[in-house]
């Protein structure tokens, strides 16, 4: 929260804008693992206002933005339709990369254009430049397989639990988390079990 604060008296280009969302995005997830949800929904809606604020500049093929305001708004409990327009606007559907297409499949399933999400998830299984159990996750939800959801999910959470890497060096499964949002939505959440990258 103090680099957040640090950060908005400073010029706020599109790398500065990244850097703040990146910040809030720390804080909402943080408080969320601490079970503090009003304070981390306000944390992640802001950093969902400040990635949208960074794209006018970015760079392109800059996926990261819009797949975290998505992420952030669905955590929140927000509604996250608006960020998913944005994405498909951008063109994520269409894209030639792993991670645009992510984003689109993202944005299709807030928007619960399902066999659209599956017809993209389909192109990103069986693929070397892409994580498979997250691809295999996003089908199972566009298809409504509620047992290979399972075994997918629990794929993701696993390879979480070994990672040493996280954005802002918060350790949480926030994809897990997500893929959870949007199962729920479609009757498909799992009883996951319990881990140190998820709340408690």
């Amino acid at each position: 929260m103090a680099r957040y604060r640090g950060g908005e008296t400073r010029e706020a280009d599109q790398r500065q804008l990244t850097q703040l969302a990146n910040a809030a995005w720390a804080a909402g997830l943080s408080l969320l693992m601490d079970g503090r949800h009003g304070g981390s929904r306000e944390w992640l809606h802001r950093a969902a206002e400040r990635y949208h604020d960074s794209w006018q500049d970015a760079p392109p093929d800059s996926w990261g933005r819009p797949i975290a305001a998505m992420k952030a708004l669905l955590l929140a409990g927000d509604d996250a339709a608006g960020a998913a327009r944005w994405a498909l606007e951008a063109g994520a559907a269409d894209a030639e990369s792993p991670i645009g297409r992510y984003t689109g499949i993202l944005a299709l399933l807030v928007l619960g254009e399902d066999a659209d999400a599956q017809s993209l998830a389909s192109t990103l299984r069986g693929r070397d430049d892409f994580p498979q159990a997250v691809a295999d996750a996003l089908y199972m939800l566009a298809t409504a397989d509620g047992a290979g959801y399972r075994v997918a999910v629990e794929n993701v959470l696993d390879s979480f639990e070994r990672r040493t890497d996280f954005l802002e060096d918060v350790p949480v499964a926030d994809t897990v988390l997500v893929l959870q949002v949007l199962a729920a939505q479609r009757d498909l959440a799992v009883d996951l079990p319990s881990s140190p990258v998820l709340p408690t």
